[in-house]
This record gives C-alpha cells, structure tokens and sequence, in this order.
C-alpha cells in the first residue's frame, strides 16, 4: 500500500511515516495542500491521510480537488476538531473516512487497510503472466509453473513491473520511482538487491536479465 501522509506538524508527519513503513506501506510526506496536489499528480497512492488546517491550501480544498479530478486514492482526513458536524463537514468535501486528534495508532492502522483494501478492490483483477510466471495483480500471488512464490511485498512489485513490460528492460530508477518512497537514498543498493533475491526466489533457470544502460527484464 502507498500512503502519503499531509501533515503540516513535522515531527507528527516523521513520526506516522516511520512507524507505517515499519508496517510495509510505502509512505512520502507533504506539509501543505499545494505540495500535497503535486505529489498525487505524480505517484499513485491508495490512501491520503490529510490533515484539515493546512498552510497554502486547505485539506477541504485538496479533498475536494481529489474528489473532482476523479483521483483514486481514498481519503482518510485527520483534524483537531472532533464533533458530529465537523464529521459530517469532512465527509461531504469527500473524505472516505475521518479521526479527529488525538488519535489511537493502532485503530488508525486499521482503518488504513481497509480502505487501502476498498481502493484495490475497485481495480479490475488482471493476471499477468510472461515465460511461466503468473502474477496476480489483485491477489497479491505468483507462482512459476504451478509453483507457488513466497515473496515479499516489495519482491511482487518488481515482479508486477517485469511482468507488464512484456520483455522490455525497466530502468533501475524507474522500479525505485514506483516501488519505494522518497525516503530511500537514491544511491541506495537497494532496488539490485531486491532484484537478485526476487531471481533467486523464481529459481532455474534463470529469468531475469540485467541489460547494462537500460534496466532489468525478464
């Protein structure tokens, strides 16, 4: 799941990143409504988590911009004000699901997935499939033929990406622009190393093919 937090209290923002990558969720931060405008326009996430009193732009003028460009992702809107009206206020700019501060982390994990899981199950269920490996985009399972593949979150979106590329190379920065959030270090080893465990997960012989200048393809 990608999640982008829009935050305007910075140590909050930091600290809600920190602990939803600890829960596998893929997490970039924005601290006003403009910022936050860019980065949808940018990256496709499933949730925006999107505090109401935001500097430059209102998050009742991002949730409503989101809402009028058809945007995907489900809105979980985060504000001080608590009341039945307030609810009720947050809902009608669109918001699919509304806290008010402070909040419990643990319930807020909760209604995450399930409206990460809500905003996958509106996405058509396609299995890709290219050389013996098959992917299941909505079910999140592959499998080498007929052979069930254990891989990590991380491991199925190379995969996903390979897949539908259809044997055209994907760059390295490409695979890290869409699979790992911008707290990774671009110069981090860490798009080669998921690469060589998901190879070594989908055994012999050997499928994936690192083309020097152009990225990996399978």
């Amino acid at each position: 799941m990608r999640v982008l937090i829009v935050e305007d209290e910075r140590e909050l923002a930091a600290m809600l990143a920190e602990g939803l990558r600890g829960e596998g969720m893929l997490c970039d931060v924005a601290h006003d409504g403009l910022e936050a405008l860019r980065r949808t326009g940018e990256a496709d996430y499933d949730v925006v988590i999107l505090d109401r009193d935001l500097p430059a732009l209102g998050g009742d003028a991002v949730c409503r911009a989101l809402a009028a460009a058809g945007h995907p992702a489900r809105i979980l809107m985060l504000t001080a004000a608590g009341s039945l009206s307030d609810l009720v206020e947050g809902l009608g700019h669109g918001a699919d699901d509304y806290m008010a501060k402070p909040f419990s982390y643990l319930e807020l994990v909760a209604r995450l997935r399930a409206l990460g899981r809500r905003t996958a199950a509106n996405r058509a269920p396609v299995v890709l499939s290219r050389r013996g490996v098959s992917l299941d985009t909505v079910r999140r399972v592959a499998e080498r033929d007929g052979r069930p593949l254990q891989l990590t979150p991380r491991e199925l979106g190379v995969l996903e990406e390979l897949l539908a590329a259809d044997g055209a190379p994907v760059a390295t920065e490409d695979l890290r622009d869409r699979l790992w959030d911008t707290a990774v270090d671009p110069a981090t080893t860490a798009v080669r190393v998921t690469v060589h465990a998901l190879r070594r997960k989908l055994g012999d012989p050997p499928l994936i093919v690192h083309d020097p200048g152009f990225g990996y393809r399978l």
